[in-house]
């Protein structure tokens, strides 16, 4: 598997993996605070066991093939998430393409850190829920269809979770239920999901493509009316737009997220 612009690798479509017991407890688990009694976050929130989830991890994390699952949306444009597997250790790059661009562009990067602009709810709400239509030759490995599992997958891009903490914590448990999470411990395991860092953050102009360089970013010239719809990326203005439209309209944009532990 190729993505124009991103040269680290082996790459190789990862989409079958999210039906696989482990999967989501290997995703989540490190995103997850401590519950307000103390309590520990541990695989069976996910509906896994500790054998499904280390066996599970062999494969999410193994150097000699990285994970791609892709979430596609609206007018072309897809969200990858990269299970960046370097030998001396794993990272997470979540990455925004479309065709028509010279390059895919860093949504948020993961290596113990999280940087990049990242998206609000509202964003991520609409991208999970803007699923198109499948073609004829769309494959189990051509991206995830599922609302729940697209949610889930991007939750660690989201930047203002606290501050939705009243529309988001239900909509992620019955995201976590909808993959086999156990209703039980659903709600628990959402409200420490987004109950992490304050996530009040500024924009950081290094942010942008992979590679750098090249391609205006939005905002600079052309024209742009002002409103980025995700601060630092290398597209052009009318790319801008309909990414844009794309992720539900102009609106506020995402401020993103500095370098900063989780």
């Amino acid at each position: 598997m190729l993505i124009k612009g991103y040269d680290h690798g082996p790459l190789t479509a990862g989409e079958p993996l999210a039906d696989r017991p482990g999967f989501w407890a290997n995703h989540l688990l490190g995103w997850c605070q401590a519950g307000p009694d103390g309590e520990r976050p541990e695989p069976e929130w996910f509906g896994d066991d500790g054998a499904d989830t280390d066996a599970l991890a062999e494969v999410l994390y193994d150097e000699r093939a990285w994970p791609v699952l892709r979430v596609p949306f609206g007018d072309g444009h897809r969200a990858v998430a990269v299970f960046r597997n370097f030998a001396d250790g794993p990272g997470l790059d979540f990455l925004l393409t479309h065709p028509g661009w010279v390059r895919a562009e860093t949504l948020l990067s993961y290596d113990g850190d999280r940087c990049g602009p990242g998206l609000r709810w509202r964003q991520l709400v609409h991208v999970a829920d803007a699923v198109p239509d499948r073609g004829p030759d769309s494959g189990p490995e051509g991206g995830l269809y599922g609302p729940a599992a697209r949610l889930l997958l991007l939750l660690p891009v989201l930047t203002d979770g606290r501050r939705n903490a009243a529309e988001a914590v239900p909509r992620i448990a019955g995201a976590l239920t909808a993959v086999g999470a156990p209703q039980e411990t659903a709600a628990l395991a959402a409200r420490c999901l987004i109950d992490g860092p304050d996530d009040a953050v500024r924009h950081d102009p290094a942010w942008g493509s992979p590679l750098g360089g090249g391609t205006p970013r939005a905002g600079e010239g052309d024209g742009w009316p002002g409103r980025v719809p995700l601060p630092g990326l290398g597209v052009t203005a009318a790319q801008g737009e309909r990414l844009a439209r794309a992720l539900g309209g102009h609106g506020e944009p995402s401020t993103g997220v500095s370098a900063r532990g989780t």
